[in-house]
């Protein structure tokens, strides 16, 4: 039964609600909304001007309306007047099929039609940085190697312990909160759900982060690599795949491999197979390539991927298998949009099962170190540009997530390209201008 958005006001002394919706280019987009109008809201939506925002549409188009999803909203445990709710767009009565949360959705019913229900985690890392983000905002967080560090967790208890009774306060059942290997970086982690409700998760938690930041007089940022020389903002996905009734993992098998049954190996081979066009999604900003293609960093080591390969439980390759049934995925970056995220995890790995898809070989190498020993694996792309390429020439990839969201992603997102090329860096004077 759907909940009554003015019942859930009342109840809780709501005043306002923050209807929200993801664009292409995963920012967050919000009409704030009285309370005593969110019964018409509920039923009709709230309306927007779709070009003003990064999806593919002109001045020229009608109203985009974001009709609120009651059973995702959220009381803002910071300011309890005020709800946040996720919606999803609709134009002319008709789903916008460009909307990273409507494409998601699809993709799940497409997966229930398979008798399969996706549930996945995420671990989205950031940096705490000065408030005009020139800096990490600790001076004292030097160390070579400062993951977990003791001492630069417990300077930052206020924020992060902050964030974490939020999570806890929401139901969320978070886990551990960490300093990670970069100076500055944190990653927070709370459990697995269906993948529509991890990425509403995810887009809260982020817009959660940067409020409690800013309330601290500080700036997080999700950005892939912010600093040269530090470990890059990475977002895992861990995956598994379930039976309707979410009780049975439908891909556990202890007498294979890993753990990892014949179907979950194809699902595996999903993944694989289309991995340099799936880039184009899970790394989608001209900055994302500094962290895949990193050169080492200060503690030794960009715990990003940058080959097509796969593992047991090995942190050095672009996907692990950790235990029965189970994997994860470690290329997407901290840019990565919540819903196109899980949106494109659905879409390989379905497809993989339904072309039978082979992983190919795993390697056990430490591929740091190593990893000029695999001949047979494909690099991932070296910069948006081919990852975008990539996704072109990948039709089926594209047909699963939908023909009017690929045109959509892929124009928008060659227009940051060009208007990226169109810059002149401070580089281009060091190692030009006396030639």
């Amino acid at each position: 039964m759907t909940q009554d958005l003015a019942q859930f006001a009342a109840e809780r002394g709501i005043k306002y609600f923050m209807i929200s919706y993801t664009d292409l280019f995963g920012a967050q987009r919000a009409k704030l909304v009285p309370a005593e109008a969110i019964a018409d809201m509920q039923k009709d939506g709230a309306g927007f001007a779709g070009f003003a925002t990064w999806l593919d549409l002109t001045p020229a188009h009608p109203d985009l309306f974001a009709v609120p999803d009651a059973s995702s909203v959220i009381q803002l445990p910071w300011k309890k007047d005020v709800a946040w709710v996720a919606a999803d767009c609709v134009m002319d009565d008709k789903p916008v099929e460009q909307a990273p949360r409507v494409v998601l959705k699809k993709l799940v019913e497409e997966a229930a039609s398979m008798g399969l229900r996706v549930k996945t985690g995420v671990e989205p890392e950031f940096f705490l940085i000065s408030a005009d983000g020139s800096k990490i905002s600790d001076e004292f967080d030097t160390a070579d190697k400062p993951c977990y560090d003791q001492q630069a967790l417990m300077r930052r208890y206020d924020v992060i312990a902050e964030i974490c009774d939020y999570m806890l306060e929401l139901g969320w059942k978070p886990y551990q909160n960490d300093h990670e290997d970069a100076n500055g970086q944190f990653e927070m982690n709370w459990e697995y759900d269906d993948a529509l409700k991890t990425a509403d998760k995810h887009s809260f938690f982020k817009f959660m982060v940067k409020s409690v930041a800013e309330k601290h007089g500080l700036r997080a940022t999700f950005m892939p690599k912010p600093f040269k020389g530090l470990t890059g903002n990475g977002c895992h996905a861990h995956i598994s795949v379930w039976d309707l009734d979410g009780k049975t993992n439908a891909f556990a098998d202890k007498a294979m491999p890993f753990g990892l049954s014949a179907k979950g190996k194809t699902f595996l081979g999903g993944i694989m197979k289309h991995a340099s066009a799936l880039a184009a999604v899970t790394n989608p900003t001209v900055n994302s390539y500094k962290r895949i293609n990193a050169p080492r960093t200060v503690s030794g080591a960009t715990w990003a991927p940058n080959t097509v390969t796969w593992t047991g439980n090995n942190r050095t390759h672009m996907v692990r298998v950790p235990g029965p049934g189970r994997f994860e995925l470690r290329l997407p970056d901290g840019a990565v949009n919540p819903y196109l995220l899980q949106a494109i995890i659905i879409a390989t790995g379905l497809s993989g099962m339904k072309s039978n898809a082979d992983p190919g070989p795993h390697h056990d190498i430490d591929m740091y170190t190593q990893g000029h020993l695999v001949k047979d694996a494909p690099k991932l792309p070296l910069n948006l540009l081919d990852a975008l390429r990539a996704y072109e020439a990948d039709g089926e990839l594209q047909a699963a997530l939908g023909t009017e969201f690929s045109a959509a992603y892929l124009k928008l997102k060659h227009g940051e390209w060009s208007t990226f090329c169109s810059q002149f860096t401070a580089w281009e004077h060091q190692t030009t201008l006396d030639i």
